[in-house]
């Protein structure tokens, strides 16, 4: 494989799926109860496709990652601690709110700059990656904005596969509806993949890539754009977990159907 490629990995970090989450609003609006004190991982999704860009990059020797994403800064660097040990990057910090309380164009506008200011990026060359889904902020256009700003019309969605053939075009399996998949042909770069579970596992840690990461990613923090989200004079009226409700009536012999329309006129009350 000729082709080198310009990988732009955009992650955000959410809280540990673990942890149990609580809506509160305060002077700043909306956030989450002791946000601060919530342990906090890559996003899922994004991950992904981080795996997947270092696989691309070490397949096509002379290719070179990023990792951009948008967060308090405290906690890029938690993440960082482990995640910089899994796979090759170059770190873009962006400080700014990492919760889900924010629009998806601000965030496509901020990290659409932050790719534009990378030094040395060839477009020619140049691969958007994400998640097609986030943790965090699941508006499901986040990448798309990112491609639209960056004047890439090449986009697909629901990655699950990406191969690449001899003249260096491009085979994408995509998901689509009714658990099927297509395959969609792309020359090549610039273009975009919001990617779904991707077919990698996890890398292992290896302590000798974490140590040459950390040697760029730490200067990369202390330099960190700061960014500021959100429109002036936008509130929210009421921030709040669904509300769970629960009705049991223990019934014997009762016809599957009627059983059925007792749940469609439940739900319609509902």
């Amino acid at each position: 494989m000729s082709q080198t490629y310009h990988i732009v990995v955009c992650a955000g970090i959410v809280p540990d799926p673990l942890q149990t989450l609580e809506p509160v609003t305060g002077p700043a609006g909306p956030g989450l109860k002791n946000e601060l004190m919530l342990p906090a991982v890559l996003d899922p999704w994004a991950s992904h496709a981080l795996y997947e860009a270092a696989h691309l990059a070490k397949t096509a020797p002379g290719s070179k990652v990023w990792l951009v994403s948008l967060g308090p800064k405290a906690k890029l660097q938690q993440v960082m601690m482990t995640i910089a040990q899994k796979v090759p990057f170059e770190f873009v910090p962006l400080d700014g709110p990492g919760g889900g309380f924010t629009e998806s164009s601000d965030v496509a506008a901020a990290l659409a700059g932050a790719i534009q200011a990378i030094s040395g990026l060839d477009r020619s060359r140049l691969l958007v990656f994400g998640g097609w889904e986030s943790a965090s902020r699941a508006a499901g256009s986040t990448l798309q904005q990112v491609g639209e700003r960056l004047g890439i019309l090449d986009q697909f969605q629901g990655v699950d596969q990406l191969n690449i053939d001899a003249a260096g075009a491009f085979q994408i399996l995509e998901r689509v509806e009714g658990g099927k998949h297509q395959i969609s042909a792309c020359p090549g770069p610039p273009a975009v993949l919001g990617w779904a579970t991707g077919s990698l596992p996890e890398p292992p840690n290896n302590p000798q890539v974490g140590m040459a990461n950390m040697r760029t990613v730490m200067p990369a923090l202390q330099r960190a754009t700061v960014v500021k989200m959100g429109a002036d004079g936008v509130t929210f009226a009421r921030v709040a977990l669904p509300a769970q409700r629960r009705e049991t009536r223990v019934v014997k012999d009762l016809a599957p159907d009627a059983i059925a329309r007792e749940i469609v006129e439940w739900i319609r009350k509902g």
